[in-house]
């Protein structure tokens, strides 16, 4: 068999043979009938497979460059000012291509560019764009240490942990940089699934250990102090959600959002808002509702933004039943203290809930009537709590109507998001987060867990690349 190769090509000629060769001796040891360790072979087949995937990347790099005197980016004309090798990071590994530099002709003090680099839209320092996702990706999951050991075994991306640290913060601050405009393409390419009946919309809290500097002590520092004073303080972060329900209240995908603890709360909600009306636009059929736990200031947000005036149709406000009947819990202890009459009490009041609009004031005027209000010491406070509750929240605890409407009455996605956006990855055994680091981690693992993450890598990177082209300018204009 004769195998053509183009002389652009000549450069896998050695990679294949080695791949071939290699192949050929396994496959002799194969038919001598011995049991064989193929993890070995496994190992040693992909790293051929590495070593031809790398040449192949050489040669299209390779044909990346441009190499004459001056090329046009943009508007704006460039000089060569040499011809030097560069690395460019693989999925399976670095490659080395030889390339020429350029530098615009009206500011000699600018960084010089490359062909290569533009026309491929690298990432960083040589970092091509899938690498770079995929890295990225890794880190959004796990930590660095874990990102290298399982790069390690799965047998791509061969780089050391502070290469995933570096270029997952890389794409972390371009996503930070430019999230209101991902946000916005990506809610305009969405499609709403045809079963969908309903969007909620949840906002909550949760606590992320931060890294916060301290004041310097006052005189000469003592023999061994920390170079460093820092205090590991929790600080509450946000974290929220758009859920599109079908008729019976299931969720059907979840759009996550979070913001670090001195993040802009105010933009979430407006992000929020936004993505309902985009929505709307789609499917002005859907019922808007507004879903979560008793925080009035997690309320007042939601009702700036989410309202019948900005969305252009009424909005289903409801408390997340599992967070009402925690509360009732605690009081049914209080009124029927037997275990088994406390589980039936609130047994009674779910059902109640769940089936008359009018359950809330029914439950609360038998709590009243319980005598156990004014009893505030301990346990029997829980009465006088629960009461306060359904007080306060009553316009919101229509579960009934809800029902009858195929609306959701739990925060389940809400809830969900809490603990895998922030508590898995921020709350590892001593860990502690700056605000800027952390949010490139939080922006990213929101996509990740939106499946959003490849059209968002898309529009993210797809600027990086440009129009390079080989120009003819006079000598006057040059010099």
């Amino acid at each position: 068999m004769v195998l053509q190769i183009p002389e652009q090509f000549k450069g896998l000629i050695h990679s294949v043979q080695s791949l071939v060769d290699t192949s050929s001796h396994i496959l002799d040891q194969l038919s001598q009938g011995q049991s064989i360790n193929y993890a070995t072979i496994e190992t040693s087949v992909g790293q051929q497979a590495a070593a031809l995937e790398r040449a192949t990347h050489q040669a299209l790099l390779e044909g990346l460059d441009i190499d004459t005197p001056w090329i046009q980016v943009g508007d704006v004309v460039h000089a060569r000012v040499g011809r030097y090798p560069g690395t460019y990071y693989t999925l399976a590994g670095p490659v080395q291509v030889a390339r020429s530099l350029y530098r615009p002709i009206d500011d000699r003090n600018a960084k010089t560019v490359d062909p290569v680099s533009l026309r491929a839209g690298v990432v960083g320092a040589g970092w091509l764009p899938a690498t770079a996702g995929a890295m990225a990706h890794a880190l959004q999951q796990g930590t660095s240490r874990e990102a290298e050991e399982l790069a390690r075994q799965w047998g791509r991306l061969p780089y050391s942990r502070s290469s995933f640290e570096d270029v997952g913060h890389t794409v972390g601050q371009l996503l930070t940089s430019n999230h209101s405009r991902i946000e916005e393409q990506l809610i305009q390419q969405y499609q709403v699934p045809s079963e969908a009946y309903s969007v909620s919309v949840g906002l909550d809290r949760v606590s992320i250990p931060m890294e916060e500097e301290l004041p310097r002590p006052v005189g000469r520092p003592k023999a061994n102090a920390p170079k460093r004073h820092i205090a590991r303080n929790y600080r509450m972060a946000y974290c929220g959600t758009v859920t599109l329900h079908d008729k019976d209240g299931r969720a059907l995908h979840t759009i996550r959002y979070g913001r670090m603890p001195q993040g802009d709360e105010e933009s979430l909600a407006v992000g929020l808002s936004d993505d309902v009306i985009r929505l709307l636009e789609q499917r002005p059929d859907l019922e808007v509702q507004l879903l979560c736990d008793g925080a009035p200031e997690m309320w007042n947000l939601l009702d700036e933004h989410i309202n019948a005036k900005t969305v252009g149709k009424p909005v289903n406000r409801l408390i997340d039943f599992y967070h009402l009947t925690e509360k009732l819990g605690k009081a049914a202890t209080v009124v029927a203290p037997e275990g088994k009459e406390s589980e039936q009490l609130l047994g009674r009041w779910k059902l109640q809930l769940l089936n008359r609009p009018q359950a809330s004031e029914e439950i609360r005027a038998e709590l009243e009537g319980s005598g156990l209000k004014e009893a505030c010491v301990g346990k029997e406070s829980a009465v006088k709590e629960a009461m306060t509750y359904l007080k306060n929240h009553q316009a919101q605890l229509d579960y009934a109507t809800a029902r009858g409407l195929g609306l959701a009455i739990a925060s389940g996605p809400l809830e969900a998001t809490c603990k895998s956006l922030v508590n898995q990855r921020f709350k590892r055994s001593g860990s502690r987060w700056k605000e800027r680091t952390g949010e490139h981690i939080l922006q990213l693992r929101a996509l990740a867990l939106s499946e959003r993450w490849d059209s968002a890598m898309q529009l993210l990177l797809e600027p990086l690349r440009k129009i390079v082209t080989a120009v003819e300018i006079t000598h006057t204009l040059a010099a």
